[in-house]
């Protein structure tokens, strides 16, 4: 929510809650602005406030071994470097336009405060240097920079000098004020010595930040003195806004994190807790809620984010409306009034956070039984906003932002204009406000690559249509922290949902322990509230919801898929090269090397990989590359023949390396041929040359196999630190090569990454944790194994085979069974004792590898892996279903993240997130089966089919995937869909124009054809003849019995008809037919003779209807 307010340095509202009261009194960072930290300050303790705490000018002392003040707040001269040179190019640059001709540039930090603000002064600090530097005064200049400061902050600041002048060649000279002292002094010589080398020129231009009001006695003193100096004032906020604007790599990295922190603070602990008060029903205050959302974020790992607390921070108190008080000013607060969730109200709930001072922001409204007034509101609200993230283009104006928005809401609701707010949002970054990038309709600045913004639309002063003064009123509002790139823009707070069916609730006191839930809540199962699309006062069936649902999802689905590929984004493609790579094939690098023939005979040298062919007298030594094929074979006069053929440029099917391009105008040879009294030689040199070529093209393969592999990082043993989880006699697939005889071996988990190995040394892989994409663990119930199961990010080897998906298993009983000892009683108490040890075994062995699980778990919890969102997913097996996803049928299992098939080989992982749409094929009535298409974001990747699945899995599917978001579609045939992906790729727009993935519903394509023949045929028996009306009409020979020859035409006729030829066709042919015979009238006297022998007696004049294809014999 926009919290900030303007450039100066000004109180979002003096009259709420500050630091000072809130659970962490330390809260307050280097200069009391919340200060802790910056993608290149290692670690900003809290020094001081105004509450006691030792300020940074005080001797600060540690007996605990942590960094001094000065090893704490040092700065980093790499990044002050970078931006130290980008500031004086922008300066220079843009001197005129933006800097209002500044000959000098300052800024003053203010003292210490407990208020949130965000002064630009302090963000330069921050941005220069890493830390916000409490009242320091900086000058810069073209050739000198000033710096008035504490001694404290002079000693932090020395270590520049030298940077400045070898980056952009000018001297810093550092004013250090002692204690006690007022500053009068150092001011005086700061500005004497600029006027000294303006050679008394009292013209130059002296900027500042006008609107920064200036506080406590030093600053107050400088403004003064400022004002009296004689130079020519002008104000550089411009300057600084355009300077802020576009964020650079490591500045995008902290504006994520901070966005994710937000976004799971509003989806884990908000959410969870609104739904809970509605649940319990108890009352609540506002102002509670905004407590406990506070101390959630400042204690991230509440929200399950791992970041450190002392890097994290609030941009503004929570705030929470209801109850038909709704304010959606920067100034707003939480009151002190209880959360209203009766029928019609609405929950206005925003939060913002920080990660090393970069700020983020996520706003969301939800909808408690809401009207059709409310609902369709919302979803004119949820579209507007959409469309204004869409028009955040590089190259787009900042206007035309706010008119995408505006747009809408004309087209959907012109009535709801006037209660639109009055922009789209503003800036963000080291400024929660960044006054130089409102999104309204009179900023006309560009959007480049690397800005953020605050992306919040809202409707004021609604009235619902209900007779409640609590529920009456209403606002809406949404909320987003949006990040412009180079092709198009990332939203990054997606990871709360703010669709219509995440955000409106039906509580219904009457029939609560009736009510399914539409989508299980994680955080309240037993709640007596579902989620769903739209809500009415009358009861809505589970598959109206669904419908209603997936309507919805088809909206957004259409609307990502063209900001995905408005930038370019995935083209279709089969990704495969037109030549092959290959290095220079040398058997001998000197004649020298080649070994001196025994005989001229074809002889075999295994250690240079080379075959040595005699020609014309001599031994010529072709490397076993170059082989195509080689055979033999013996005549009848005992003679035996040995023919190689060699790999030549220009033949079919001959891969063209980088050796034959090389020598396009050589002359090669084709083939050679020998012939030899003795078969035994012979057969020996083709079984040598076979062997050598085999081992050969397998080193090869594997080391061009290994040649695409990313390189992983090296696995760092537990050692000292812990000791390392085991799981021992595990087998692995796919499984080492070789002809060995397989063995069982140890998984071990270490600080970086799990290793496998057996007794032999060479069977040994590493699995990084940050190369796993997905872990699964499925304990055997109904299967022969239990198993874990890694699909990774990038491939690695095992053995010599290239793997996305490592899995390890242990049978959990016997694979074969003796049954050659005949029936055995059921009551055998051999028998029983048998079946409770398999029991007994399958047991033990799901809770090793549960154990093992929960202590993987625990250590991926820890802070030492860094970054990964790391977890074992489990199978859910009742939501599982049959198919033929490759070539065998297979039980497919969804989990919370992917659909899996793990026991069969290859392996099925399909992630959910990657999934673009699902197109259920064949879906019909009398149909036992359907198939699946499975659609990637991604459309080089080919679609994914899954066959044969069974009807009565239909129902479930659809249900699971409405659940998880996904969108679905349902046709009657198979589709071809790699010219459709193309088509897409190739015209995106008019892809969204013809309404996009709507092709393909089923439904809409029947409502527009209701006059087709294929929507008015309905379903007829297989029995019935299409024909037969026209056929009684036109025919008064046929006769209602009849003969056993007409059931043989009938019967080709109906065969004929499922070709779907008509009569004429027919006909036709058979009349061809008769002619290419030669027995036209023979055939034509037999349908005379068929013909009476039915009626039982001729008619005169010829018959009207069609004469019938005669039979051959």
């Amino acid at each position: 929510m926009n919290r900030v307010h303007s450039v100066e340095v000004d109180k979002i509202n003096p009259n709420r809650p500050t630091t000072s009261n809130l659970p962490r009194a330390e809260k307050a960072g280097i200069n009391g602005t919340h200060a802790k930290g910056s993608p290149y300050a290692k670690s900003i303790p809290n020094a001081q406030s105004t509450n006691g705490n030792p300020s940074l000018n005080e001797k600060v002392s540690s007996s605990s071994g942590q960094p001094s003040s000065e090893q704490a707040y040092a700065v980093d001269l790499n990044t002050f470097s970078t931006r130290l040179k980008t500031f004086y190019s922008h300066w220079r640059q843009n001197k005129a336009e933006l800097w209002g001709s500044a000959d000098y540039i300052s800024a003053a930090t203010p003292p210490p405060s407990e208020d949130l603000r965000y002064p630009k002064s302090s963000a330069l600090s921050i941005w220069l240097f890493g830390h916000d530097y409490p009242e320091t005064i900086m000058v810069f200049g073209d050739k000198n920079i000033n710096f008035l400061s504490s001694r404290k902050i002079a000693a932090l600041l020395e270590p520049v000098k030298s940077t400045a002048r070898d980056t952009v060649n000018v001297d810093v000279v550092i004013h250090i004020k002692a204690k006690g002292e007022s500053g009068s002094t150092q001011i005086d010589s700061l500005l004497g010595g600029i006027h000294s080398k303006s050679n008394g020129d009292d013209q130059d231009t002296f900027g500042y930040i006008a609107k920064e009001v200036p506080e406590g006695k030093l600053l107050e003193l400088w403004a003064a003195k400022l004002k009296n100096s004689g130079f020519n004032l002008t104000d550089i906020t411009n300057g600084l806004s355009d300077l802020f604007a576009v964020k650079d790599k490591n500045e995008i990295i902290c504006v994520k994190k901070a966005a994710h922190l937000t976004a799971c603070a509003m989806k884990s602990f908000v959410v969870t807790e609104v739904e809970k008060v509605i649940d319990e029903e108890k009352k609540v205050t506002h102002a509670s809620l905004m407590e406990a959302t506070e101390n959630a974020i400042l204690n991230p790992a509440k929200v399950g984010v791992r970041l450190k607390p002392e890097n994290v921070d609030i941009c503004y108190p929570p705030i929470f409306q209801s109850g038909g008080n709704f304010d959606l000013r920067p100034s707003a607060s939480s009151n002190d009034e209880l959360l209203y969730y009766d029928s019609c109200s609405i929950i206005i709930c925003a939060i913002g956070s920080r990660y090393n001072n970069y700020c983020s922001n996520i706003g969301r409204s939800y909808l408690i039984d809401a009207d059709t007034v409310q609902s369709r509101a919302y979803e004119v609200l949820l579209k507007a906003q959409e469309a204004a993230i869409l028009a955040l283009k590089p190259g787009n104006k900042s206007s035309a932002v706010y008119k995408a928005a505006c747009d809408v809401v004309a087209k959907e609701a012109p009535e709801l204009v006037s209660n639109l707010t009055k922009s789209a949002g503003t800036g963000i970054g080291l400024e929660f406000r960044e006054s130089g990038l409102i999104l309204n309709t009179k900023n006309e600045r560009v959007l480049k690559a690397g800005m953020v913004f605050n992306v919040l639309l809202g409707f004021q002063n609604l009235e619902a249509n209900t007779t409640n003064p609590k529920s009456k009123n209403f606002s809406l509002l949404i909320a987003d922290t949006v990040i412009v790139t180079e092709k198009a823009n990332e939203v990054a707070t997606f990871a709360c949902s703010k669709s219509v069916k995440d955000v409106a609730y039906t509580f219904n006191d009457h029939e609560e322990d009736e009510l399914p839930p539409v989508k299980p809540v994680s955080s309240s199962k037993d709640s007596v509230f579902s989620k769903a699309t739209l809500r009415s006062d009358r009861e809505i069936s589970k598959e109206e919801l669904r419908k209603q649902h997936q309507a919805e999802l088809a909206r957004q689905k259409n609307e990502e898929t063209l900001r995905r590929l408005a930038g370019g984004g995935s083209g279709t493609g089969d990704g495969r090269t037109s030549m092959k790579t290959a290095n220079e094939l040398i058997a001998y690098k000197n004649v020298n090397e080649v070994p001196q023939p025994r005989d001229m005979m074809i002889q075999v040298d295994s250690k240079n990989e080379a075959i040595l062919i005699p020609i014309y007298g001599g031994m010529v030594p072709f490397h076993v590359s170059t082989l195509k094929t080689v055979s033999s074979q013996q005549d009848t006069n005992r003679n035996c023949y040995i023919r190689v053929i060699f790999n030549v440029p220009g033949t079919p099917f001959t891969p063209h390396d980088a050796t034959s391009l090389k020598n396009l105008g050589s002359i090669y040879v084709k083939e050679v041929s020998f012939r030899s009294k003795d078969p035994r030689h012979i057969s020996e040199v083709v079984q040598q040359i076979k062997t050598l070529r085999r081992n050969v093209m397998a080193r090869e393969s594997e080391r061009a196999e290994r040649a695409t592999l990313v390189t992983q990082e090296k696995l760092v043993l537990a050692g000292n630190k812990f000791k390392p989880v085991k799981l021992h006699d595990l087998w692995i697939r796919p499984a080492f090569g070789g002809r060995a005889r397989k063995l069982t071996g140890a998984l071990e988990a270490h600080v970086n990454g799990f290793r496998y190995s057996t007794s032999r040394s060479e069977e040994k892989i590493d699995i990084m944790y940050g190369n796993i994409k997905h872990a699964f663990f499925q304990p055997a119930e109904k299967e022969m194994i239990t198993l874990l199961h890694f699909h990774l990010h990038n491939h690695i080897m095992v053995g010599n085979k290239k793997t996305k998906d490592v899995q390890f298993y242990v049978e959990v009983m016997e694979m074969v069974q003796n049954i050659g000892g005949g029936k055995r009683s059921a009551y055998d108490p051999d028998e029983i004792e048998e079946e409770q040890r398999e029991r007994d075994r399958k047991n033990k062995i799901n809770m090793d590898f549960q154990h093992f699980v929960n202590r993987v778990n625990d250590l991926w919890g820890q802070p030492q892996p860094k970054g990964l969102d790391l977890e074992f997913d489990q199978p859910l097996r009742e939501l599982g279903f049959h198919g033929v996803p490759f070539k065998t049928s297979s039980f497919i299992v969804p989990t919370s993240s992917c659909l899996v098939e793990l026991i069969e080989t290859p392996f099925l992982v399909i992630t959910l997130s990657e999934i673009e749409i699902v197109n259920l094929e064949r879906v019909g009535l009398g149909q036992k089966n359907f198939d699946m298409a499975i659609v990637f974001k991604d459309f080089k990747k080919d679609v994914t089919r899954i066959d044969s699945i069974p009807s009565s899995s239909l129902d479930g599917i659809k249900e699971w995937l409405d659940t998880t978001d996904i969108k679905y579609y349902e046709s009657r045939l198979n589709l071809n869909w790699r010219p459709i992906l193309k088509t897409i790729t190739e015209d995106p727009q008019k892809f969204v124009e013809d309404g996009g993935w709507e092709f393909l519903n089923l439904e809409a394509t029947d409502s527009d054809s209701d006059n087709s023949e294929e929507s008015d045929k309905g379903y007829t028996p297989s029995d019935a003849d299409p024909e037969s009306d026209s056929e009684e009409e036109d025919s008064d020979s046929e006769s209602l019995v009849e003969s056993e020859d007409d059931k043989e035409d009938d019967s080709e006729e109906g065969s004929a008809d499922e070709e779907g030829k008509t009569w004429e066709e027919l006909e036709r042919e058979a009349t061809n037919a008769d002619r290419m015979k030669g027995d036209e009238y023979d055939s034509e006297e037999e349908r005379r003779r068929r013909k009476m022998k039915s009626m039982g007696k001729s008619r005169a004049g010829p018959s009207t209807s069609a004469p019938k294809r005669p039979k051959f014999r």
